[in-house]
C-alpha cells in the first residue's frame, strides 16, 4: 500500500481528467489493471492473503509501483518466492571510488575486489607485493589460481585451498546456471587445469567465507594470512577480499615491512609510491 500510494496517476501512465482522489496515489483497481491482475486478486495480495503468485505476476506489480531492485526482491521474499538474482542500481555504479578507499585504507595487508566471475577489478599494493597481482597477470583470480606459476609457488596449502575455491565457485555460478560470463570462465579454465577438471568433477559447494592462506614469500619467508570474502549489498556484483595477518609467523611485522620504503624497494614486482 505504501508502495502504491506514493506512484502518482501521470508517472503510470494514465490520462489525465481522472475522477477525484482522497490522495495521490494510485488506487488498487488501477494497479490491477496496470499489471494485467484481477482486483480481487490485487486486494488480496495486499492483504496478505494466502494465494498463489508467481514471478512474472510480481514482475508485473513491480513495474507498475515503480519498485527498484531491493523493494522488488523484498516483494518477492514476502510472497515465499526465491529472489531474483540482485542487480546494481544506477545511482550505486559509482561506487568504485569508495571501495578504492576501503582497500587502500586496509594497507599494509593485501586487499583485492573481484566481479561476480572472479575477474579481478581493483587490488592495493600489498596484493601486488604478497599475492604477485599486476596488471600484466591473468586478471581473472579462478583462472589464475590454477594457472599462474607465481602464486601457486607462494602458497603452500595452494592444494587444502585448491577445493574449496571450486566450491566456492560453484555455488556462485549455481545461481546463474544459463550465464555466459560463468561459462566462459568454466571453460577456460577446465582447458588449462587439469587439476580443475578433477575437483569440479566432485561437485563440492560452499558458500564464500574465510580461507586460511599460507605464502612463502621471496623476501620475508611464511606469511598467514586469511582471507575474508565479503559483499556490498548496494554492489552485489562485487566481493571484497581481505587478507587479515593471524598471530603466526610475525605476519604482520612483515607485513608492515614489505609496504615500507626499504621493503617496496626490494619487492620482486614494485608498486608506486
Amino acid at each position: 500500500m505504501s508502495r502504491r500510494a506514493r506512484v502518482t496517476p501521470a508517472e503510470a501512465g494514465l490520462p489525465a481528467g481522472g475522477p477525484r482522489r482522497r490522495t495521490p496515489g494510485l488506487r488498487r483497481e488501477e494497479v490491477a489493471v496496470l499489471a494485467g491482475v484481477g482486483v480481487s486478486w490485487y486486494q488480496w495480495l495486499e492483504q496478505g492473503r494466502d494465494i498463489s503468485v508467481s514471478p512474472q505476476v510480481l514482475d508485473a506489480v513491480a513495474r507498475v509501483l515503480r519498485m527498484n531492485g531491493t523493494e522488488r526482491r523484498h516483494l518477492y521474499l514476502l510472497a515465499g518466492l526465491n529472489p531474483p538474482v540482485p542487480e546494481v542500481a544506477s545511482a550505486e555504479r559509482d561506487m568504485c571510488d569508495g571501495l578504492r578507499r576501503l582497500i587502500d585504507a586496509w594497507m599494509p595487508y593485501p586487499a583485492h575486489i573481484m566481479d561476480a566471475y572472479y575477474n579481478c577489478v581493483l587490488y592495493n599494493d600489498a596484493a601486488a607485493v604478497v599475492l604477485g597481482m599486476r596488471p600484466e597477470a591473468q586478471q581473472n583470480c579462478l583462472v589464475e589460481f590454477f594457472t599462474e606459476p607465481l602464486f601457486r609457488s607462494r602458497v603452500t596449502n595452494w592444494e587444502e585451498n585448491a577445493r574449496k575455491v571450486v566450491a566456492q565457485f560453484r555455488a556462485a555460478s549455481s545461481a546463474r546456471p544459463d550465464d555466459e560470463g560463468f561459462q566462459a570462465v568454466l571453460a577456460e579454465v577446465s582447458a588449462a587445469s587439469e587439476d580443475f577438471t578433477a575437483l569440479w568433477e566432485q561437485r563440492d559447494i560452499e558458500d564464500a567465507g574465510q580461507i586460511r592462506k599460507e605464502l612463502d614469500h621471496p623476501l620475508v619467508g611464511l606469511l598467514v594470512v586469511e582471507a575474508t570474502a565479503l559483499k556490498v549489498p548496494a554492489r552485489p556484483d562485487l566481493m571484497i577480499v581481505l587478507h587479515t595477518p593471524l598471530d603466526e609467523a610475525n605476519t604482520a611485522a612483515k607485513l608492515e615491512w614489505l609496504a615500507s620504503p626499504e621493503g617496496r624497494r626490494g619487492a620482486m614486482y614494485p608498486v608506486a609510491g
